[in-house]
């Protein structure tokens, strides 16, 4: 087991490590898909690389827990402090809107005191595990952009496993593992975010960091995305063009910050000693109340807006595009592959539009009463070089007049290449 582990971290460093490069400081903010600019010929649209605003996307989930009935107050119960095991004055009771601890308060606004949380069952059925598995779905790849801060109501917990899926919950992998003592609960040495370095950012590790001591200044449990950023991009985040460089170059460095679902998988609760007191099991839950989850849609760097509708977050889609990622060409434009866009060259990027197809430039030739005679070969050349300033390759069906000296931007006489500008 431990070989393999080992295996596999060598070949992320051998990955992540083979496209290191430096970038300029100077970087883009990517808002804007298309802006209009000037030629000899007039306005045309200069197309960029975009992507949406980060945002709060607990706004947008759905949370799922397993088992259904572990929250707490159906039946009514009491449960008792973690310091002291004889104050039990505190009640759950589902039916009662004021004791009432459901899920969705892991995610509404915490501005005020009392905070509101949601509760477990207690350890009632102690010796058998009290486990929790709490997903959240987004029905929609998102990109992580902050931090996943997780906040206790009670202590934190002795072991958790926080998870990710990719495949809209299909399959899982393991983003990180919580615990008092790794070597005893995973069969992992311990290690914190600050072990790793831009060879090893992509390292599985178990933190013990966040699983040390119940008192009321020790709830927040942290994935730390930000650090990570911060291999590429310096401590203060102030060199993203390095960071946007390397999530573009290397595929695994990006979808390891990209995200279907995520689980966090309670384990054992916080037990506060080294054994269990039988006696007094009420005090032993979980409690949670506030879960942060920071990012935007992932768009394929071909929107700026990503809108929620019945339930369902959709990318706006720019460059010809479609889909709720963007993630293929619209009809009748697809006269080359679909392709994200790209972070790079840096500050813009290179946005890949979806091009028209030979037979809608066609359609469209034959409807223009200036052109009736130009073949749809000659449009498509000229859709090329004005557009995406691109030379045709020639072979013995294109029409005679392209070939030889004229093949460049002559080609498009001054009439065209006003069509061309105007149904872009």
């Amino acid at each position: 087991m431990y070989l393999s582990r080992f295996l596999s971290i060598h070949a992320l460093w051998v990955t992540v490590s083979s496209v290191m490069q430096p970038y300029p400081l100077v970087w883009g903010h990517y808002d804007v898909c298309k802006t209009q600019i000037y030629t000899e010929e007039g306005k045309v649209w200069d197309y960029m690389a975009c992507q949406p605003e980060s945002t709060d996307m607990t706004k947008y989930l759905k949370v799922k827990l397993d088992p259904p009935d572990i929250t707490c107050g159906d039946p009514p119960e009491t449960f008792c402090a973690m310091g002291n095991p004889y104050m039990c004055n505190n009640e759950c009771d589902a039916s009662t809107p004021e004791l009432a601890h459901p899920p969705e308060l892991m995610f509404d606004f915490e501005g005020r005191h009392p905070s509101t949380f949601w509760q477990s069952a207690t350890w009632k059925e102690y010796p058998k595990p009290l486990q929790v598995n709490i997903t959240l779905s987004w029905s929609k790849t998102i990109e992580l952009t902050d931090n996943i801060v997780i906040t206790f109501e009670s202590g934190r917990p002795d072991q958790m496993i926080l998870e990710k899926s990719l495949d809209y919950g299909r399959t899982w992998q393991p983003y990180q593992y919580y615990a008092t003592d790794c070597l005893d609960a995973f069969h992992m040495d311990p290690k914190s975010v600050k072990d790793l370095s831009q060879h090893t950012v992509l390292e599985i590790i178990c933190t013990e960091e966040y699983s040390t001591g119940y008192m009321t200044n020790s709830k927040i449990i942290h994935f730390e995305i930000k650090d990570r950023f911060a291999f590429f991009a310096g401590p203060w985040l102030r060199n993203m063009a390095s960071l946007y460089g390397q999530l573009d170059t290397t595929k695994k460095l990006r979808d390891f910050f990209t995200v279907t679902d995520l689980r966090i998988r309670l384990l054992r609760p916080a037990v506060g000693e080294i054994f269990v007191d039988e006696l007094h099991l009420a005090r032993y839950f979980y409690a949670i109340s506030d879960i942060k989850v920071h990012g935007r849609c992932k768009c394929n760097l071909h929107a700026t807006v990503c809108v929620y509708d019945n339930s369902k977050l959709t990318c706006e889609c720019e460059h010809n595009t479609t889909g709720p990622d963007c993630g293929k060409c619209k009809k009748n434009y697809q006269g080359r592959p679909w392709s994200p866009g790209s972070y790079l060259p840096i500050p813009k990027g290179t946005a890949n539009t979806c091009i028209p197809s030979i037979s809608s430039i066609g359609s469209k030739v034959r409807k223009s009463s200036h052109f009736l005679s130009v073949s749809c070969y000659l449009y498509l050349c000229c859709y090329l070089c004005v557009v995406h300033r691109e030379i045709p390759s020639l072979n013995k069906d294109s029409p005679r007049s392209l070939h030889g000296s004229m093949m460049n931007l002559q080609t498009c006489d001054h009439e065209l290449v006003h069509y061309v500008l105007r149904y872009h």
